[in-house]
């Protein structure tokens, strides 16, 4: 712990260690668990991998939880009364912009065509910008995500 200016406690540096998990609410669990799962390549965490606290909730259906290549869990939380403001999932309409995978360069391709072939509804890209090359596109609730790459380096 340390001290604002204003004398107040604040934590320090390095006190967050890493992101533990983001929980999303989706409308339907079956279309959002194919998009994360088989279309995203996620691992879906079955038996006794669930959290002990999450395990009635797996399996009445309500929650599932996958987890990314760094160990990040990605909770989706059954809302089948979710309605977004806005119809047009071009409005951004939560405070949170998009989740953003990262991918090799040498793979982006391959994903571009993943998306494309499952007919996922392209938001815009690919683009390409000196931080690398993006491609944004929306899950089954019209949340936006990323699959991103660095710039290739030429050595």
């Amino acid at each position: 712990m340390s001290t604002n200016s204003n004398s107040n406690p604040t934590l320090s540096p390095g006190n967050l260690r890493k992101v533990h998990h983001i929980a999303l609410n989706v409308k339907d669990m079956q279309a959002s668990r194919h998009f994360y799962g088989t279309i995203l390549g996620l691992h879906e965490l079955t038996g006794k991998q669930v959290p002990e606290t999450l395990v009635n909730l797996v399996k009445e259906g309500k929650v599932a939880n996958f987890v990314t290549p760094d160990g990040t869990i990605l909770d989706l939380f059954w809302s089948p009364e979710l309605t977004p403001p806005h119809p047009d999932p071009a409005k951004t309409f939560t405070g949170a912009y998009h989740l953003a995978f990262d991918i090799e360069p040498q793979l982006f391709e391959s994903a571009v065509e993943v998306l494309k072939n499952n007919q996922i509804a392209i938001a815009h890209g690919p683009v390409s910008r000196p931080t690398g090359r993006g491609i944004y596109f929306y899950d089954p609730d019209g949340f936006m995500v990323e699959i991103r790459c660095d710039p290739v380096s030429e050595e």
